[in-house]
């Protein structure tokens, strides 16, 4: 019963960590994508390292700056799009490892991983939309 109680929470631990990270997955892609690009240059890896928060940073300024500037509510919603997208597939992709193992239905699988997806796409539009008006309302 207590291996039970402690792969539970567990893995609502596992969730809850992988909830607050799958909302920043455009800037870690971004990082990535900087850090290997640097490194392919012949950067170090501090300076690999720096290229990659430097660009995630960058990528973070741009979409609020997008938000805090832009009048036009279409160019705002596909800021917000731009960074929703890469949360809703790695939201997808949580909810689908977690829960592949327990349920047989390839059908209630999808959906539940859709479910998901579309949960955690919305809270990095939510997130996103309200860091933008907090910052620019100052």
């Amino acid at each position: 019963m207590t291996l039970i109680l402690l792969a539970i929470s567990l893995t609502i631990m596992l969730c809850i960590i992988a909830y607050n990270l799958a909302i920043y997955a455009l800037p870690v892609m971004v990082a990535i994508s900087a850090a290997q690009y640097a490194w392919a240059g012949g950067a170090g890896i501090f300076m690999s390292g720096f290229a990659g928060a430097g660009a995630a940073l960058l990528s973070i300024a741009l979409v609020i700056g997008i938000l805090g500037f832009a009048k036009n509510p279409a160019l705002r919603v596909i800021a917000l799009a731009m960074f929703a997208i890469p949360a809703a597939i790695a939201g997808y992709a949580l909810v689908h490892g977690v829960t592949k193992n327990t349920i047989d239905s390839t059908i209630v699988l999808n959906l539940l991983g859709g479910a998901g997806g579309l949960f955690i796409g919305i809270a990095a539009m939510v997130n996103l939309n309200a860091l933008g008006v907090s910052v620019f309302s100052r």
